[in-house]
């Protein structure tokens, strides 16, 4: 039988979360004899790590959405690869990739969701018509990003769910750090902690105005803020002007993230927006109970009572009660790290999350749209 061939494409200049789910698709999908292409601008980690991988790269000069010489030098590529499936990762790729897919009459188009913010980003709803027209399949990473497309008007018989996933091997040996130590903290100190990078969806101001009543629960919590962005000097101004601000530790940018969080009581994501959240996964494979916020793709990772606790968002008081239960109740604590690891595993790994875009890729690839 004549092996599939995929060919992705990822304009990021950076590496994110979703470079890495792409990276992690692609090696799953070499093992599993899938030829494969991986395009990307010259230079950038996307391209230069699927390389170090092993897998076939072409560095493609990608200026931008409305980059027509890169339109037409995609849709030469199509022509010269000859691929079934053109799988778009990125919002530029999504662009590029159907118009060059329209100028070359090849392959089936699949697109990659991992956001669950509206598709309309501007008053004039333009977006309509690049998410409405050229794209065979869209793989959500969640049912809440699924829902949000839906709602936007995009047809459910499009949208499929492939959840992210991890890799719990990955992070399996990491000893659970001594925060004690580093941060000369009193021995009886419960930690409480928060992972992502400082922008505004992921709202950790709302961790901040709950600690004051945290404190008043648990007493010798300390809050861990792990991360930077442009939004971290406001967030230490807000836990400054509260009064807690001895009780915050902001620890910037780490490297040592798998042992931190196990070396944490609590693990917390108050995000406003959130596609699904592969530091939440991490979390749960690690053995840290966790509460989030119940938007997006949270509450299929934490689900309320059994793998996490969820509160809604924007709200303080009920985040500050969720910590504080899971500081405070150790029997709970406990049901929820052993549910959480099982969760992970049934669902949210690499394996999984492979299998399910490969099985999406033959569908399309066997079906008339």
């Amino acid at each position: 039988m004549k092996p599939l061939r995929v060919l992705h494409i990822d304009t990021e200049k950076t590496w994110r979360g979703g470079e890495q789910q792409a990276l992690y698709l692609a090696e799953g999908l070499a093992a599993r004899g899938v030829e494969q292409l991986c395009v990307g601008r010259p230079g950038m980690p996307y391209v230069e790590r699927c390389g170090a991988a092993g897998i076939d790269v072409e560095p493609l000069q990608l200026r931008g959405e409305a980059d027509l010489p890169g339109m037409r030098r995609l849709a030469r590529l199509f022509r010269r690869w000859r691929p079934d499936v053109i799988h778009m990762h990125t919002s530029h790729a999504h662009t590029l990739g159907v118009v060059a897919r329209r100028l070359s009459g090849i392959g089936r188009t699949l697109v990659s969701r991992r956001v669950d913010f509206t598709i309309y980003r501007n008053f004039l709803r333009l977006s309509w018509f690049k998410y409405r027209f050229g794209v065979d399949r869209y793989v959500a990473i969640s049912e809440g990003i699924r829902r949000q497309m839906v709602r936007d008007g995009i047809p459910a018989a499009r949208i499929e769910v492939v959840h992210s996933g991890i890799d719990p091997a990955r992070i399996a040996g990491a000893a659970p750090h001594d925060f004690h130590a580093e941060f000369d903290l009193p021995a009886d100190a419960r930690i409480v902690g928060d992972v992502a990078a400082f922008g505004w969806h992921k709202a950790q101001e709302v961790l901040v105005r709950a600690t004051p009543r945290l404190l008043e629960a648990v007493p010798s919590a300390h809050v861990f803020l792990i991360g930077d962005g442009k939004l971290r000097p406001r967030v230490e101004e807000e836990a400054r002007a509260l009064g807690v601000a001895d009780r915050i530790l902001f620890t910037w940018f780490r490297t040592d993230v798998p042992s931190l969080i196990r070396g944490m009581d609590c693990f917390v994501m108050c995000s406003v927006l959130e596609g699904l959240c592969t530091s939440l996964l991490d979390a749960l494979a690690l053995g840290c109970p966790a509460v989030g916020s119940a938007v997006g793709g949270i509450p299929e990772v934490l689900v309320n009572g059994e793998t996490g606790l969820t509160v809604p968002p924007r709200d303080p008081r009920a985040l500050a009660d969720a910590i504080a239960r899971v500081l405070t109740d150790e029997g709970l604590a406990a049901r929820l790290r052993a549910a959480g690891r099982r969760h992970v595993a049934a669902g949210f790994t690499v394996d999984t999350m492979v299998e399910g875009n490969l099985a999406v890729y033959r569908r399309l690839v066997g079906t008339a749209v």
